[in-house]
């Protein structure tokens, strides 16, 4: 458009001059013809220039509308931008979330795990006997042991007592009965300590302390002012056990008795 125009402008200047050089005698009969065309190309150069801001008004528009539009792309890409972070940051938090509920998965299966280990019944030996134990059954029988290896005969009788009558099948059922033969011997209740030791011996005749418990029955007896029958006991003792420690002593016990 722009090229046509200068084209026209080109033209008309032409024109002009070549109007202006022809001979005087010639312009009379050109003049009528010379004006048409100069009013001819004043209107197509007038045409021009119109169409000329018309397309340039369409252009600027065209410009105007490209500027929003490229306007409106940068801020959507900005949107995109600031969204894209926010997802980053997100997944970043959700990793650091799953590493954390990993790692308390795994501090709790090694904690149930532990539980269950610690439920589990453990392998223990008590006066040459062994057997599986309960872990909340070993635990009770060694604090009652325990009380009475500290003194504390009252305690120590109660927490065996009680004791049996959690475990009645227990594995250290016998020496449970004995220990807390002991702590009633302790604490000077001798009727108390007597019917402990029959107990254990009624069920364990064979037990390795068995001639120990005979001996303590005797000294309970001895304790009650009961004389026959703890010369009664020591001899029982002595035939059962002959050659036992217990025996020796219960020897040397029923001499003093006579």
């Amino acid at each position: 458009m722009a090229a046509r125009l200068r084209g026209l402008r080109l033209a008309f200047a032409a024109l002009v001059v070549g109007c202006w050089l022809l001979p005087a005698h010639a312009q009379l009969f050109a003049d009528d013809d010379a004006r048409k065309a100069i009013l001819e190309l004043r209107t197509r150069l007038a045409a021009s220039d119109e169409q000329a801001k018309v397309r340039q008004a369409e252009l600027n528009e065209q410009l105007q509308t490209l500027r929003r539009s490229l306007l409106e792309l940068n801020g959507q890409l900005e949107s995109a931008r600031a969204e894209m972070a926010r997802l980053r940051g997100s997944n970043e938090q959700l990793l650091r979330d799953v590493s954390e509920l990993q790692r308390k998965q795994r501090d709790l299966a090694q904690a149930v795990d532990d539980r269950l280990r610690k439920m589990e019944p453990q392998k223990v030996s008590v006066d040459g006997r062994e057997f599986d134990a309960d872990p909340e059954e070993k635990r009770q029988y060694e604090a009652a042991l325990a009380q009475l290896r500290a003194g504390d005969f009252d305690k120590a009788a109660m927490a065996f007592g009680a004791f049996q009558a959690r475990w009645p099948a227990s594995g250290y059922g016998a020496s449970a009965r004995y220990w807390q033969g002991n702590a009633l011997y302790g604490k000077r209740d001798y009727k108390g300590a007597i019917d402990a030791f029959r107990a254990f011996l009624a069920k364990a005749p064979d037990n390795e302390r068995a001639s120990e418990a005979m001996l303590a029955i005797a000294n309970s007896q001895a304790e009650m002012k009961d004389k026959a029958g703890a010369r009664k006991t020591l001899d029982e003792l002595i035939k059962a056990y002959p050659k036992s420690e217990a025996a020796i002593a219960g020897k040397e016990r029923l001499a003093a008795l006579k």
